[in-house]
């Protein structure tokens, strides 16, 4: 365990807030019982980037990792299960078209980037304009207390519509 304290450590020094890369440990385990020296113990890592060129230099840096202790055997496995959502000029075109047909609602829509992982990461990877969290209005998303806000479901829903071409706003 102590071996693996230090690889998490390591790990964790990946992360670069100005380019948009995030490493954390999230679920750690091993051993049997407390008062056993593990034989072996695990850790799964959530990695985030903000720019997919940035994916094989993460990997690099993980499959770099050697064992300080020489007793102990070190082993990756994996790698980014998603690209990142990058913003481009489709996208830009897409929210900028989503945020006039909100003002029309009587509602501003607000523009944000996350670092969070969804279907649209593959979408808009393949050069699709894609637009992430236009759903219901909230707070504390995969907490205890998430929850939504009533009132918002009508206006955003009637945005969603329009953005398909369900409806006309014009």
């Amino acid at each position: 365990m102590l071996e693996l304290g230090r690889q998490i450590e390591r790990a964790s020094g990946f992360t670069d807030l100005t380019r948009g890369i995030t490493v954390n440990a999230g679920v750690i385990g091993g051993g049997t019982r407390s008062n056993v020296v593990p034989a072996e113990a695990w850790a799964e890592f959530d990695v985030r980037i903000a720019k997919a060129t940035d994916g094989q230099r993460v990997d690099r840096r993980f499959r770099s990792l050697r064992a300080i202790d020489r007793r102990c055997r070190l082993e990756v496995t994996g790698g980014l299960n998603r690209p990142p959502m990058e913003r481009t000029p489709g996208t830009v075109a897409l929210f900028e078209r989503a945020a006039t047909l909100a003002k029309g609602l009587g509602f501003q829509l607000q523009e944000a980037a996350t670092g969070g992982g969804s279907d649209g990461n593959f979408t808009s990877a393949l050069g699709i304009p894609t637009l992430d969290g236009m759903g219901a209005v909230g707070e504390g998303a995969h907490a205890d207390r998430e929850s939504i806000l009533l009132e918002a479901l009508v206006p955003r829903t009637t945005l969603l519509a329009a953005m398909i071409g369900g409806l006309n706003l014009d």
